[in-house]
């Protein structure tokens, strides 16, 4: 009797079998919640109700509370009259706030570079409006994790915010606006954080990569590294309206070694802290925010409150590997958009010689990330 052979599956139901698996592992993951919910998650029957509907409220609290702010003031001062002449802000916030929320990269990372190289704004009236749209994007998408429930690093949060609130009023109120024009900040940004996608990207190579849910064997030299990354990263945000975020999530992904789905929901919060600080000392410090910033603000807002939570909530089901490749995705457009502009020779020379510099630094800070995980064992996921 002949051996029995299952018919094969046509190509074409072979590639919608491979296609729905892909899509199941990298974009259905699921969400890392802390530990309290997750046992309570096993059993539906005793979720109160604003835990079995979490993701539901996340969205509308925010979305009513803003929504309700705006269209009081909307009325009051006629905001509409600004949309003819100022909507390319709305219109690129709907990405920007996505961005902010799904992603390492705050919305002033999208602001800015659109602002002061295609709109040929000037760098401070960017800048401003960066921190004054995140203060509610933002702070939308932090309401959103932290109703959802998503799992961040605390200790994380904590000592980096304490670095960013003092280095990002120093640079705000001192020196930075001064020290340099608007291509030249750009140039600084874009070279920094391009080498770290590539360094981030050499290091997602490794086959398995160990990562942990949060710092491990945590102790007062680690505290220290994230107030210093705070102080860096504060001061990034004083003249590009973001930079805080990317700071943290460089140190925690490489040297700490902390996934990426716990990084991401992190940073957002982290981000939005320093923006509320940046927007307060600018308006209520020094008074200095330009009638066009407040314009753009105006009109940007009912945009952000709703995209940012979105991308919050998008990011979480993903998997640590998509969220990487935001980051890739985003300084690789950052760096040709950059070059687009076609920048003076000069500036281009300098920032081939910062992207080298910081990424030796990234491989350096990799490495030593592998070697203090070396003799770590504790829980981790792949």
């Amino acid at each position: 009797m002949e051996n029995y052979r299952e018919p094969e599956q046509p190509e074409s139901m072979k590639f919608k079998s491979k296609l729905k698996k892909f899509i199941k592992k990298y974009f259905l993951e699921g969400q890392k919640l802390d530990d309290a919910l997750m046992k309570k998650l096993e059993d539906d029957s005793n979720l109160p109700f604003y835990e079995r509907y979490r993701k539901y409220i996340a969205f509308l609290i925010p979305f009513i509370f803003w929504h309700s702010i705006w269209w009081s003031l909307a009325i009051r001062y006629n905001f509409f009259r600004l949309y003819p002449t100022r909507y390319e802000m709305a219109v690129t916030m709907i990405f920007g706030a996505t961005v902010a929320g799904a992603t390492s990269e705050g919305g002033g990372a999208v602001a800015f570079p659109v602002m002061t190289l295609l709109l040929h704004i000037d760098s401070i009236v960017a800048r401003d409006f960066s921190l004054m749209i995140q203060s509610c994007g933002m702070t939308s998408a932090t309401f959103a994790i932290l109703w959802m429930r998503v799992r961040v690093e605390w200790k994380c949060l904590i000592f980096t915010s304490l670095g960013a609130m003092f280095s990002i009023i120093i640079g705000l109120q001192f020196f930075v606006d001064n020290i340099l024009d608007s291509h030249q900040k750009k140039m600084l940004f874009v070279s920094i954080w391009s080498s770290f996608a590539i360094a981030l990207f050499m290091l997602n190579r490794e086959k398995k990569r160990k990562t942990f849910l949060e710092i491990q064997n945590f102790n007062w030299i680690k505290a220290l590294v994230l107030f210093c990354t705070g102080l860096v990263g504060g001061l990034c945000s004083a003249f590009a309206g973001s930079g805080v975020d990317i700071c943290a999530f460089s140190i925690l992904t490489l040297l700490f070694r902390v996934s990426e789905k716990v990084a991401t929901p992190t940073t957002v919060i982290l981000m939005a802290v320093n923006t509320v600080i940046g927007f307060y000392w600018r308006h209520a410090m020094m008074n200095e925010i330009s009638q066009l910033a407040w314009e753009y603000f105006e009109v940007a807002i009912p945009v952000v409150v709703f995209f940012a939570p979105f991308g919050a909530f998008l990011s979480s089901h993903c998997h640590r590997q998509v969220l990487a490749s935001f980051v890739y995705i985003l300084e690789g457009l950052s760096l040709i958009g950059f070059l687009i502009t076609k920048p003076e020779l000069k500036l281009i020379l300098i920032g081939c010689g910062i992207i080298a510099c910081s990424f030796g630094f990234f491989v350096i800070i990799s490495r030593l990330g592998k070697r203090l995980h070396g003799l770590t064992k504790s829980k981790e996921i792949a």
